[in-house]
Protein backbone atom coordinates (compact mmCIF):
# COMPACT_ATOMS: atom_id res chain seq x y z
CA UNK A 1 0.00 0.00 0.00
CA UNK A 2 2.03 3.22 -0.74
CA UNK A 3 1.39 6.46 -2.66
CA UNK A 4 0.06 5.65 -6.09
CA UNK A 5 2.03 6.85 -9.68
CA UNK A 6 0.44 9.86 -11.49
CA UNK A 7 -2.55 10.34 -9.38
CA UNK A 8 -5.16 13.36 -9.23
CA UNK A 9 -6.17 15.41 -6.39
CA UNK A 10 -5.06 13.45 -3.94
CA UNK A 11 -5.98 13.99 -0.31
CA UNK A 12 -3.44 12.22 2.89
CA UNK A 13 -6.41 12.27 5.34
CA UNK A 14 -6.28 8.14 5.85
CA UNK A 15 -4.79 7.12 9.33
CA UNK A 16 -2.46 4.92 7.33
CA UNK A 17 -1.35 7.41 4.71
CA UNK A 18 0.39 10.25 6.95
CA UNK A 19 4.08 11.45 6.84
CA UNK A 20 6.43 9.73 8.95
CA UNK A 21 5.74 10.51 12.60
CA UNK A 22 9.36 12.00 13.19
CA UNK A 23 10.08 15.34 11.62
CA UNK A 24 13.35 14.61 10.86
CA UNK A 25 12.38 11.83 8.85
CA UNK A 26 10.13 13.96 7.15
CA UNK A 27 12.28 17.03 6.16
CA UNK A 28 14.93 13.74 4.94
CA UNK A 29 12.09 12.69 2.94
CA UNK A 30 11.52 15.92 1.43
CA UNK A 31 14.68 17.03 1.08
CA UNK A 32 15.15 13.71 -1.09
CA UNK A 33 12.34 14.24 -2.99
CA UNK A 34 13.68 17.58 -4.10
CA UNK A 35 16.88 16.42 -4.70
CA UNK A 36 15.49 13.87 -7.05
CA UNK A 37 13.45 16.50 -9.13
CA UNK A 38 17.00 18.24 -9.39
CA UNK A 39 18.41 15.15 -11.20
CA UNK A 40 15.45 14.74 -13.39
CA UNK A 41 15.82 18.13 -14.33
CA UNK A 42 12.16 18.74 -13.33
CA UNK A 43 9.67 21.02 -10.64
CA UNK A 44 7.52 19.69 -8.29
CA UNK A 45 4.70 21.96 -7.32
CA UNK A 46 1.84 19.54 -6.61
CA UNK A 47 1.17 18.73 -2.90
CA UNK A 48 2.87 16.43 -1.29
CA UNK A 49 0.80 13.14 -1.04
CA UNK A 50 2.64 10.53 1.63
CA UNK A 51 2.03 6.52 0.94
CA UNK A 52 1.31 3.78 3.63
CA UNK A 53 3.25 5.05 7.32
CA UNK A 54 5.28 7.52 5.42
CA UNK A 55 7.60 5.30 3.28
CA UNK A 56 6.64 6.82 0.19
CA UNK A 57 6.18 10.77 -0.97
CA UNK A 58 4.69 11.53 -4.08
CA UNK A 59 3.95 15.28 -5.98
CA UNK A 60 3.09 16.34 -9.53
CA UNK A 61 6.12 17.74 -11.41
CA UNK A 62 4.51 19.00 -14.71
CA UNK A 63 3.32 16.06 -16.59
CA UNK A 64 4.76 13.70 -14.30
CA UNK A 65 4.48 12.27 -11.12
CA UNK A 66 7.58 11.88 -9.11
CA UNK A 67 6.87 9.45 -6.45
CA UNK A 68 10.25 8.81 -3.38
CA UNK A 69 10.67 5.39 -1.92
CA UNK A 70 12.70 5.27 1.10
CA UNK A 71 13.95 2.11 3.58
CA UNK A 72 16.74 1.44 5.49
CA UNK A 73 19.41 0.02 3.25
CA UNK A 74 20.10 -3.37 4.90
CA UNK A 75 16.06 -3.73 5.27
CA UNK A 76 14.60 -2.87 1.25
CA UNK A 77 11.91 -5.01 0.62
CA UNK A 78 13.02 -6.14 -3.19
CA UNK A 79 9.90 -7.02 -4.54
CA UNK A 80 7.82 -3.97 -3.48
CA UNK A 81 10.83 -1.87 -4.44
CA UNK A 82 10.83 -3.14 -8.04
CA UNK A 83 7.38 -3.46 -8.68
CA UNK A 84 6.92 -0.41 -10.69
CA UNK A 85 9.75 -1.38 -13.05
CA UNK A 86 8.82 -4.55 -13.45
CA UNK A 87 5.25 -3.77 -13.86
CA UNK A 88 5.80 -1.41 -16.64
CA UNK A 89 8.13 -3.88 -18.93
CA UNK A 90 5.51 -7.03 -18.57
CA UNK A 91 2.06 -5.78 -18.25
CA UNK A 92 0.52 -5.15 -22.02
CA UNK A 93 -1.05 -2.23 -23.19
CA UNK A 94 -4.67 -3.22 -22.65
CA UNK A 95 -3.89 -2.42 -18.81
CA UNK A 96 -4.45 1.36 -18.18
CA UNK A 97 -1.55 2.70 -16.15
CA UNK A 98 0.16 5.60 -15.58
CA UNK A 99 3.59 4.57 -17.87
CA UNK A 100 7.07 4.97 -16.34
CA UNK A 101 9.67 7.11 -17.98
CA UNK A 102 12.45 6.64 -15.90
CA UNK A 103 14.63 5.69 -12.07
CA UNK A 104 16.96 6.96 -10.12
CA UNK A 105 18.50 4.99 -6.84
CA UNK A 106 20.88 6.07 -4.33
CA UNK A 107 21.70 5.75 -0.90
CA UNK A 108 22.74 7.63 2.14
CA UNK A 109 23.11 7.96 6.08
CA UNK A 110 21.60 4.41 6.31
CA UNK A 111 19.03 4.72 4.04
CA UNK A 112 17.93 3.49 0.31
CA UNK A 113 16.08 6.09 -1.55
CA UNK A 114 14.80 4.91 -5.68
CA UNK A 115 12.62 7.75 -7.09
CA UNK A 116 10.43 7.17 -10.05
CA UNK A 117 9.28 9.61 -12.52
CA UNK A 118 5.89 8.61 -14.21
CA UNK A 119 3.39 9.58 -16.21
CA UNK A 120 0.92 11.80 -14.46
CA UNK A 121 -2.54 11.00 -14.60
CA UNK A 122 -5.15 14.17 -14.60
CA UNK A 123 -7.90 11.87 -12.87
CA UNK A 124 -9.11 11.85 -9.05
CA UNK A 125 -8.72 8.47 -7.09
CA UNK A 126 -12.41 7.52 -6.65
CA UNK A 127 -11.08 7.33 -3.17
CA UNK A 128 -8.96 9.89 -1.70
CA UNK A 129 -8.69 9.39 1.56
CA UNK A 130 -7.50 5.60 1.73
CA UNK A 131 -8.58 2.58 0.81
CA UNK A 132 -11.85 2.19 2.15
CA UNK A 133 -15.39 3.32 -0.05
CA UNK A 134 -16.83 6.52 1.75
CA UNK A 135 -19.15 6.75 -1.19
CA UNK A 136 -21.09 5.17 -3.89
CA UNK A 137 -19.34 6.11 -7.23
CA UNK A 138 -21.47 6.08 -9.77
CA UNK A 139 -20.34 4.29 -12.57
CA UNK A 140 -21.02 3.25 -15.97
CA UNK A 141 -21.18 -0.50 -16.97
CA UNK A 142 -18.62 0.30 -19.51
CA UNK A 143 -16.02 1.12 -16.47
CA UNK A 144 -17.00 -2.40 -15.22
CA UNK A 145 -16.57 -4.12 -18.09
CA UNK A 146 -13.01 -2.09 -18.87
CA UNK A 147 -11.88 -3.56 -14.84
CA UNK A 148 -12.55 -6.86 -15.73
CA UNK A 149 -10.70 -6.42 -19.06
CA UNK A 150 -8.06 -5.42 -17.77
CA UNK A 151 -7.66 -7.60 -15.03
CA UNK A 152 -8.33 -11.02 -17.25
CA UNK A 153 -5.05 -9.49 -19.29
CA UNK A 154 -3.08 -9.14 -15.98
CA UNK A 155 -3.91 -12.50 -15.12
CA UNK A 156 -2.07 -13.50 -18.59
CA UNK A 157 1.04 -12.36 -17.18
CA UNK A 158 3.31 -15.05 -16.93
CA UNK A 159 6.02 -13.97 -13.79
CA UNK A 160 7.71 -15.49 -10.82
CA UNK A 161 6.46 -12.49 -8.57
CA UNK A 162 4.51 -13.44 -5.51
CA UNK A 163 1.89 -11.00 -4.31
CA UNK A 164 0.85 -13.43 -1.98
CA UNK A 165 2.51 -16.59 -0.22
CA UNK A 166 1.26 -19.77 0.73
CA UNK A 167 3.01 -20.03 4.26
CA UNK A 168 1.41 -16.71 5.15
CA UNK A 169 -2.04 -18.57 4.51
CA UNK A 170 -0.63 -21.54 6.29
CA UNK A 171 0.54 -19.13 9.41
CA UNK A 172 -2.16 -17.04 9.42
CA UNK A 173 -5.54 -18.09 8.25
CA UNK A 174 -7.03 -20.02 11.47
CA UNK A 175 -5.65 -16.56 13.83
CA UNK A 176 -7.80 -14.76 11.85
CA UNK A 177 -10.68 -16.59 10.60
CA UNK A 178 -11.22 -19.37 12.54
CA UNK A 179 -10.48 -22.06 10.53
CA UNK A 180 -8.02 -24.66 9.64
CA UNK A 181 -5.43 -23.35 6.93
CA UNK A 182 -6.20 -24.54 3.24
CA UNK A 183 -4.10 -25.43 0.35
CA UNK A 184 -4.37 -22.75 -2.42
CA UNK A 185 -4.99 -24.84 -5.75
CA UNK A 186 -5.59 -21.65 -7.99
CA UNK A 187 -3.08 -19.10 -8.26
CA UNK A 188 -2.72 -16.26 -10.93
CA UNK A 189 -1.58 -12.45 -11.58
CA UNK A 190 -2.81 -10.04 -10.05
CA UNK A 191 -2.42 -6.34 -9.19
CA UNK A 192 -2.02 -7.18 -5.15
CA UNK A 193 -4.03 -4.28 -3.84
CA UNK A 194 -6.73 -3.51 -5.46
CA UNK A 195 -8.60 -0.63 -3.76
CA UNK A 196 -10.56 2.63 -4.59
CA UNK A 197 -7.36 4.44 -3.96
CA UNK A 198 -5.99 3.04 -6.42
CA UNK A 199 -8.52 2.87 -8.95
CA UNK A 200 -9.73 6.24 -11.27
CA UNK A 201 -12.78 6.34 -13.28
CA UNK A 202 -14.12 6.82 -15.89
CA UNK A 203 -12.05 6.36 -17.36
CA UNK A 204 -10.67 2.96 -15.84
CA UNK A 205 -6.43 3.88 -14.78
CA UNK A 206 -5.59 1.54 -12.30
CA UNK A 207 -2.23 2.70 -9.94
CA UNK A 208 0.06 1.75 -7.82
CA UNK A 209 2.02 -1.81 -9.32
CA UNK A 210 4.57 -2.33 -6.78
CA UNK A 211 2.83 -5.21 -5.05
CA UNK A 212 1.64 -7.02 -8.67
CA UNK A 213 2.38 -10.68 -9.10
CA UNK A 214 1.01 -14.17 -7.96
CA UNK A 215 -1.98 -14.64 -6.03
CA UNK A 216 -4.92 -16.52 -5.52
CA UNK A 217 -7.74 -16.46 -8.05
CA UNK A 218 -10.09 -14.18 -6.29
CA UNK A 219 -8.14 -12.12 -4.49
CA UNK A 220 -7.91 -8.86 -6.23
CA UNK A 221 -11.81 -8.44 -6.59
CA UNK A 222 -11.94 -10.14 -3.26
CA UNK A 223 -9.58 -7.24 -2.03
CA UNK A 224 -11.86 -4.61 -3.39
CA UNK A 225 -15.13 -6.06 -2.86
CA UNK A 226 -14.24 -5.96 1.06
CA UNK A 227 -12.89 -2.44 1.20
CA UNK A 228 -16.63 -1.80 -0.02
CA UNK A 229 -18.28 -3.09 2.47
CA UNK A 230 -19.04 -0.30 4.48
CA UNK A 231 -21.16 0.87 0.91
CA UNK A 232 -23.50 -2.30 0.38
CA UNK A 233 -24.71 -1.27 -3.33
CA UNK A 234 -21.21 -0.94 -4.60
CA UNK A 235 -20.44 -4.93 -2.66
CA UNK A 236 -23.29 -5.85 -4.34
CA UNK A 237 -22.22 -4.52 -7.98
CA UNK A 238 -19.26 -6.55 -7.73
CA UNK A 239 -20.62 -9.54 -6.76
CA UNK A 240 -22.76 -8.99 -9.74
CA UNK A 241 -19.89 -8.08 -12.29
CA UNK A 242 -17.82 -10.81 -10.94
CA UNK A 243 -20.40 -13.28 -10.01
CA UNK A 244 -17.54 -15.52 -12.45
CA UNK A 245 -14.85 -15.25 -9.79
CA UNK A 246 -16.49 -14.76 -6.64
CA UNK A 247 -19.13 -17.69 -6.71
CA UNK A 248 -16.82 -20.16 -7.60
CA UNK A 249 -14.88 -22.52 -4.85
CA UNK A 250 -11.51 -20.57 -6.03
CA UNK A 251 -12.55 -17.23 -6.03
CA UNK A 252 -14.48 -17.80 -2.59
CA UNK A 253 -11.02 -19.17 -1.58
CA UNK A 254 -9.12 -15.81 -2.69
CA UNK A 255 -11.29 -13.65 -1.30
CA UNK A 256 -10.91 -15.42 2.26
CA UNK A 257 -7.21 -14.94 1.71
CA UNK A 258 -7.84 -10.98 1.41
CA UNK A 259 -10.20 -10.59 4.23
CA UNK A 260 -7.86 -12.63 6.13
CA UNK A 261 -4.81 -10.02 5.41
CA UNK A 262 -7.48 -6.81 6.19
CA UNK A 263 -8.14 -8.82 9.92
CA UNK A 264 -4.81 -8.29 10.28
CA UNK A 265 -4.54 -4.69 9.42
CA UNK A 266 -7.62 -4.20 11.50
CA UNK A 267 -6.20 -6.31 14.01
CA UNK A 268 -3.19 -3.26 13.84
CA UNK A 269 -5.93 -0.61 14.33
CA UNK A 270 -6.18 -0.11 10.72
CA UNK A 271 -9.81 0.09 8.89
CA UNK A 272 -11.62 0.52 12.50
CA UNK A 273 -14.97 1.05 10.95
CA UNK A 274 -14.16 -1.74 8.38
CA UNK A 275 -13.23 -4.57 11.05
CA UNK A 276 -16.62 -5.60 12.28
CA UNK A 277 -18.06 -5.56 8.67
CA UNK A 278 -15.35 -8.04 7.24
CA UNK A 279 -15.86 -10.23 10.59
CA UNK A 280 -19.46 -10.62 9.66
CA UNK A 281 -18.57 -11.14 5.41
CA UNK A 282 -15.87 -13.70 6.56
CA UNK A 283 -18.51 -15.20 9.17
CA UNK A 284 -21.13 -15.20 6.41
CA UNK A 285 -18.54 -17.24 3.74
CA UNK A 286 -17.18 -20.07 6.72
CA UNK A 287 -19.88 -20.47 9.07
CA UNK A 288 -17.26 -19.57 12.07
CA UNK A 289 -16.95 -16.48 13.98
CA UNK A 290 -14.06 -14.80 13.44
CA UNK A 291 -11.05 -14.73 16.36
CA UNK A 292 -11.33 -11.28 18.61
CA UNK A 293 -8.03 -9.59 17.98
Amino acid sequence: MSTAAGRADESPSSAVFVPPHERDDQVRMRRAHTAAARTFEVTATGPGVWGWQGRTLGRRAGQWWLRLVCAPQDKRNLRLWEGTATAHRALPAVVPRPRLHDVLEWSACGHAYRAELSEYVPLPALESGGPVLTADPELPSTWWADLRRALEATAAVVTDRQAVRQRWVDRNLTRFLGIPAFQVDAWTTGHGDLHWANLTGPPLVILDWESWGRLPVGFDIGLLHAYSLTRPATAARIRHEFAHVLDTPSGRTGELVALAQLLQVAGRGGHPTLAPHLARRAEYLTGTPVPAP
